[in-house]
């Protein structure tokens, strides 16, 4: 039996080991991840949707917001865009008042978007808009109480997958994959995950024969795509055994 623990700051890996692994060929064994570390740092703003083009001027002229790539709080959104405009000096000064505030109505998941200001616009149709996370399409929206036609669509990522390319034997929509684990996201963005199988471990066949020299270990969505964790370290234990009789 052997365990072996891993950490990278890439959700990519392989990992070359100094002794090699023998397996007997006459034997069978397999494989399990024991644990899986790391922060919940999924960025759901990126280069993709971090734009927010407003108007004070009831569209002629217009600014654009640009959020940095992280993990947010759909609360910590609404709270950049208003510093932003303070920055930018689109909000009442006199009342000390923001020209539009954005709330999320648990009830239905949607947004509710409040301009107060009967000058103020803004265009969710720029490229890379952040509408869509916020559930608006490429509409203009002027002064009033808006809410979104779409749920938040905030959490991109749904689920997340441990391949392993040491094992075979798990199935995704279908098709045969080297997926060793997969979980979703239960807390916040920025705090601890720590990740077991419960309430016993999945073991799934090895193919790599007679020596292991090294195994690449990277984690996807549920769509395939490779998972992004902004650097933030993750460390994987996995055990190897033979396979009981």
């Amino acid at each position: 039996m052997e365990k072996l623990t891993l950490s990278s700051n890439s959700t990519d890996y392989t990992t070359w080991l100094q002794s090699a692994i023998t397996l007997e060929s006459d034997k069978n064994y397999e494989a399990a991840l024991l644990s899986l570390h790391t922060y919940n740092s999924l960025p759901n703003i990126t280069e993709a949707n971090n734009k927010f083009k407003n108007s004070k001027d009831r569209g002629k002229t217009w600014k654009i917001i640009t959020i940095s790539k992280g993990a947010y709080e759909f609360h910590e959104i609404n709270a950049l865009i208003q510093r932003e405009m303070i920055a930018n000096d689109d909000y009442d000064k006199i009342k000390d008042k923001y020209y539009i505030d954005i709330d999320y109505y648990k009830p239905t998941f949607k947004i509710i978007l409040d301009i107060s200001n009967e000058d103020y616009m803004v265009d969710f149709a720029v490229e890379n808009s952040i509408g869509s996370t916020l559930g608006f399409t490429n509409e203009k929206l002027s002064h009033g109480i808006h809410q979104s036609p779409n749920i938040i669509d905030i959490e991109k990522v749904n689920s997340i997958l441990v391949h392993c390319d040491l094992v075979t034997g798990s199935y995704v929509n279908s098709n045969k994959s080297n997926v060793i684990y997969n979980f979703t996201q239960k807390v916040s963005p920025g705090f601890k995950v720590i990740e077991r199988p419960s309430p016993e471990l999945i073991f799934l066949p090895i193919v790599r024969r007679p020596d292991i020299q090294s195994f690449r270990l990277w984690l996807t969505d549920q769509d395939n795509k490779p998972i992004d964790l902004m650097g933030e370290r993750i460390t994987i234990d996995i055990l190897i055994r033979e396979k009981p009789a």
